[in-house]
């Protein structure tokens, strides 16, 4: 049974914490290959496990320190029908795979958690396409159909909830939205936007957010912004606006560089960890209902770190 999924502690007003970038970290600094940037492919061995399980534990080992609660996402942002078509997974199913990841998520919870750093276990999910650029677009219902075959499986185990990253169109937040609510399963969407504060398709934040809670009756708990740097979308969110007081995750980039920038880099730029640290500060001044803050391309414990022992 599912621990936290009928009232999630995040939204209880203590802050928490969540991980960094993953896939960055595992292949730029541990120098491992990841079939189309999938993690979910470590999970296929006992020594991508233990891989994945001491990753997971290094950001844990921060939240307990800050004595702090932690959403633990699960590896499984490219566990979804066509990508894991991509990778030889050895037989292993979609159920096969999104299970398998939410029990190491259930063992690292029963590892960590006490009782005043609750663990929130959510399982990951990313794009149909490219996490940069729109691509192919689908309409509503097209997404609906696509990613609920994986959040159906997440609703069927004892996550509490899903997170939806670095979505960058709107009527597929929607679709996600939906297929989350029809499986009974709270979800956080969040969006990646350009050096402009827009979604890749154009869409202002403020439209984004609002359009898809509108379309999902106010079933998703919060949203998130993801893999930007806060250079890119924090004059946006101090622009004022209601829609903000629904932004409650941030997971910013390392870098200050465009998404056409870093698709280009064959190195990491790791940005500066203090620094990020100090924007997160500015920005949870700004917006003290912030509920979770973590990390993505580019970052490490060191960014998380920094923006714990600034912020918490």
């Amino acid at each position: 049974m599912s621990k936290y999924r009928h009232h999630l502690p995040q939204l209880d007003g203590a802050m928490f914490l969540t991980d960094g970038g993953m896939e960055t970290t595992l292949v730029f600094q541990q120098g491992l290959e990841l079939p189309q940037f999938a993690a979910f492919y470590l999970l296929l061995s006992e020594e991508g496990i233990a891989i994945l399980r001491n990753y997971y534990r290094s950001y844990l080992r921060i939240a307990e320190h800050h004595r702090c609660g932690f959403v633990l996402e699960s590896p499984t942002w490219r566990a979804s029908p066509d990508w894991i078509r991509k990778v030889n997974c050895g037989g292993k199913t979609l159920a096969d795979i999104n299970r398998r990841a939410i029990g190491l998520m259930l063992e690292l919870r029963g590892e960590f958690e006490s009782a005043g750093s609750p663990i929130v276990v959510s399982g990951n999910i990313g794009p149909r396409g490219d996490g940069y650029m729109p691509g192919a677009m689908m309409s509503i219902e097209e997404a609906r159909q696509y990613h609920a075959p994986q959040i159906e499986i997440f609703a069927q185990t004892d996550a509490d909830m899903a997170s939806a990253l670095t979505l960058n169109y709107v009527d597929e937040a929607i679709g996600v939205a939906l297929a989350a609510k029809g499986a009974g399963i709270p979800i956080a969407i969040s969006f990646t936007v350009e050096t402009d504060g827009r979604l890749p398709d154009g869409s202002s934040l403020a439209d984004a957010i609002t359009r898809t809670d509108e379309a999902a009756g106010g079933f998703v708990p919060y949203f998130m912004i993801n893999c930007a740097h806060p250079n890119h979308f924090a004059s946006t969110l101090m622009g004022g606006g209601d829609w903000r007081h629904r932004v409650g995750c941030i997971r910013a980039n390392a870098s200050a560089k465009s998404h056409a920038e870093l698709d280009e880099s064959t190195t990491l730029d790791e940005g500066d960890p203090d620094a990020l640290g100090s924007q997160y500060k500015q920005l949870l001044e700004s917006m003290p209902w912030l509920k979770v803050l973590g990390g993505c391309c580019g970052t490490d414990c060191r960014h998380l770190e920094s923006i714990a022992s600034r912020c918490l």
